[in-house]
């Protein structure tokens, strides 16, 4: 997420910034070369602009992934788009709306998980990446309350005044796993109640 922040910033350096202020350096009319210096500016700003929004159709977070014992955020980029035929239609296309929560189970074929293997080494693409193995939250809630973590260990990773002031906001949540996005130090907290595997909160927390 921190790489779309910066193409946004860049949008508005662009637009906001240097488009007005290469206008304002370039724009004597005297200037024989007057038009193709515009037109060279606006150009340079409409490049901008769609590189932009493509960075962010493409980085938009669409899943987020219960593998293991935490939680992956996926953005739309990172889909490989080779297994979307063989993906259960509701994992098919990606929305809009925000990410979904979902899981991803390895395959029961022996040499289906070597397969997995190979790829997440040779080419990055690993559990969280598959759309062919992803299931439905409820398919995998068991294994998340299994896994949840008791919320008296986020005091070790944290300020625990901070701790205390986040939790007191979600009575309900009584356990929590850790959502990765790229690092742990940009990782994050997803609260839990424990009985039903329920989502309660995301917050601004260390998992670990």
């Amino acid at each position: 997420m921190a790489g779309i922040t910066g193409i946004f910033l860049i949008l508005l350096s662009v637009d906001v910034v240097l488009g007005p202020l290469l206008t304002f350096i370039v724009g004597n009319e005297k200037k024989k070369s007057l038009k193709f210096d515009l037109s060279v500016i606006v150009f340079i700003q409409l490049g901008a602009f769609f590189y932009g929004m493509y960075t962010v159709f493409e980085g938009r977070p669409a899943w987020l992934v219960f593998v293991g014992d935490r939680f992956e955020l996926v953005q739309a980029y990172e889909v490989d788009n080779k297994y979307l035929d063989n993906a259960q239609p509701e994992f098919s296309d990606i929305s809009w709306r925000g990410p979904h929560w979902i899981g991803a189970k390895l395959p029961e074929d022996a040499k289906a998980r070597d397969e997995l293997l190979f790829s997440s080494v040779s080419e990055s693409i690993d559990l969280p990446q598959r759309s062919d193995l992803y299931v439905s939250y409820s398919a995998v809630a068991a294994d998340i309350s299994q896994r949840a973590i008791p919320l008296s260990e986020l005091i070790s990773f944290n300020i625990p005044e901070v701790v205390k002031s986040e939790l007191v906001k979600w009575p309900s949540a009584d356990s929590y796993l850790p959502i990765y996005s790229g690092s742990k130090d940009s990782s994050m907290t997803v609260l839990l109640r424990r009985e039903t595997a329920e989502v309660i909160a995301i917050v601004d927390l260390a998992p670990w």
